[in-house]
């Protein structure tokens, strides 16, 4: 691990006085602002699908936070641990929020929902996503730690890679075509889960 540098050792400073239920708050409040723009901004052509995004991405971008968070405090002595479940519980909501303009607003029929998962992969692929998701929110706390036990526990939240890998390309199938942004989050990912890898050993003289 590395040996924090004084900067680093300052911010994580800051860090441990700073409670991890801002997260929720600000989560809830960029969620809110986004309902409220597609609600009111006469700018946007189609709402309905920028909100659907917008929660898509930044469900992403939560994802990549969350990942951050080892390779972070392993090469560069930057502790955000205390903010790893918060981090992931807003992927499951901001995910939960994306799937319901979805299903709720864009589709607006059940029996459509069901012939897009079937029948459009980049939405299966979302949908096993978020399925893989809901065990992850549901343990995310203190009691089921301790019911799992940690090594369980531990081995139930690695589907969090598994999650990360679909939302990737879920995000380039969704593109249509070669888009950047989508290939930089799935590199971002691919390069957050390539940092896990255990380092090879060297050989021997």
């Amino acid at each position: 691990m590395a040996v924090p540098a004084p900067l680093t050792q300052t911010v994580n400073g800051w860090l441990r006085v700073v409670p991890p239920w801002t997260l929720y708050v600000l989560g809830a409040l960029y969620m809110g602002w986004l309902f409220w723009r597609a609600a009111t901004d006469v700018a946007l052509v189609e709402p309905i699908d920028w909100l659907e995004r917008a929660y898509g991405l930044a469900s992403l971008q939560l994802l990549v936070a969350t990942l951050a968070v080892t390779p972070l405090r392993r090469f560069a002595g930057l502790n955000l641990l205390r903010f790893r479940r918060a981090l992931g519980l807003l992927v499951f909501f901001f995910v939960l929020a994306h799937l319901l303009v979805w299903a709720l607003l864009d589709v607006q029929a059940l029996g459509a929902v069901w012939a897009d998962i079937v029948k459009r992969p980049y939405v299966t692929i979302g949908m096993a996503a978020f399925l893989l998701l809901v065990p992850l929110a549901v343990t995310s706390n203190d009691r089921s730690l301790r019911r799992l036990g940690g090594a369980v526990w531990r081995k139930l939240h690695k589907l969090t890679y598994a999650v990360a890998v679909l939302g990737a390309i879920h995000y380039v199938w969704l593109a249509r075509g070669f888009a950047l942004e989508p290939l930089v989050y799935m590199g971002l990912i691919a390069g957050l889960l390539a940092l896990r890898l255990p380092a090879p050993r060297a050989a021997a003289a």
